[in-house]
């Protein structure tokens, strides 16, 4: 198994071996194939998303990160199976069949693909013993959304998930749902992805650093993605909020923030300064959310090295810190 060199923490991945039991074909989302390179997204009958082969080809998901320096690669769920997997009309099943191919994925790869699973979410409880048996298939936690269904991530009725994270080891990767939609009163393109992704980011974050939860689970590990959205711009307003409401904890919702873990993908090297300020040079991770952006895995390599030369990121903040840093939150150091 090769040395982790550079690890990419968001990446998606939906396989051909995704099972949707008789009766669920109506709704629910599959990949199918057509050709070598091309494939759809279905939700039912309509079409979500056209896609490439490196969403479901293992061999051509590793050639790319061969060509473009990476040498391992966190698997997540495509955010809409996700979604699916935890409403409650959903099959029970579903959740179960995405984490075997993901983990079968894993396999195929040589380890260099790592897993994380979905959960059936509607049931909390169900919930719970999915999660471990993501980790007996040796997933290493799972992927959330930035909300459940009509749930924060402080809600209550969260609290047994968190605690049974807490105690398998599981890393936590945070991320935005329903393409961003109902977050900002403007809705349709740009505002969706370019406004609410970010804005749902944030109120996730919000929700885990000023809502309790990093607070009552010390050892739970969290990422968010795309740079933990507006939140790291949006912080210093939000501690002065908080404080006003609870009073002042600027030292204990400071250390909390440093907690998160946030990836590189913000599409401007200059915004990297504030995510090292934010949270710490040991916080920051490679991502990519391969296979949706082209080209993306050399691009994000490509930041970091140019965020070096212009003097954005510190020196030590090299793709084998960012390594490191992953392998800490996934719970493998001293692993690979």
């Amino acid at each position: 198994m090769p040395a982790a060199t550079a690890v990419d923490v968001h990446a998606h991945y939906l396989g051909t071996d995704l099972s949707v039991s008789a009766g669920h074909e109506v709704d629910s989302p599959r990949l199918v194939v057509e050709g070598e390179r091309r494939g759809r997204i279905l939700c039912g009958q309509s079409t979500f998303r056209e896609v490439t082969a490196p969403l479901w080809d293992v061999p051509l998901r590793l050639r790319e990160m061969d060509e473009s320096g990476v040498s391992h690669q966190v698997i997540s769920p495509v955010p809409v199976t996700m979604e699916y997997a935890w409403r409650p009309d959903a099959d029970p099943a579903y959740a179960g069949s995405m984490n075997d191919s993901v983990a079968e994925a894993c396999t195929r790869s040589g380890g260099r693909l790592i897993g994380l699973g979905c959960l059936p979410l509607a049931d909390v409880g169900a919930s719970v013993r999915e999660l471990g048996r993501c980790m007996e298939l040796g997933l290493r936690g799972i992927e959330v959304g930035t909300r459940i269904g009509s749930l924060d991530l402080d809600d209550p009725v969260l609290d047994p998930l968190w605690a049974a994270c807490e105690r398998a080891g599981a890393a936590v990767f945070v991320h935005p749902v329903l393409g961003g939609q109902g977050v900002v009163r403007r809705a349709g393109q740009p505002f969706d992805l370019g406004l609410g992704m970010l804005t749902d980011t944030a109120i996730a974050a919000s929700s885990l650093i000023f809502g309790g939860v990093l607070a009552k689970y010390p050892n739970l590990r969290v990422a968010l993605a795309h740079g933990c959205g507006a939140f790291p711009w949006a912080y210093p307003r939000l501690k002065v909020a908080a404080g006003l409401r609870s009073g002042p904890e600027p030292e204990l919702w400071d250390a909390l923030t440093r907690r998160l873990y946030a990836d590189t993908l913000v599409f401007d090297d200059e915004h990297l300064r504030l995510l090292v300020h934010r949270f710490g040079v040991e916080r920051l991770l490679l991502g990519t959310d391969t296979p949706f952006f082209p080209d993306q895995l050399r691009l994000s390599m490509q930041s970091i090295d140019d965020a070096h030369t212009s003097g954005v990121l510190p020196a030590e903040a090299g793709p084998e810190l960012l390594a490191r840093n992953a392998l800490e939150f996934l719970g493998l150091t001293g692993e690979l």
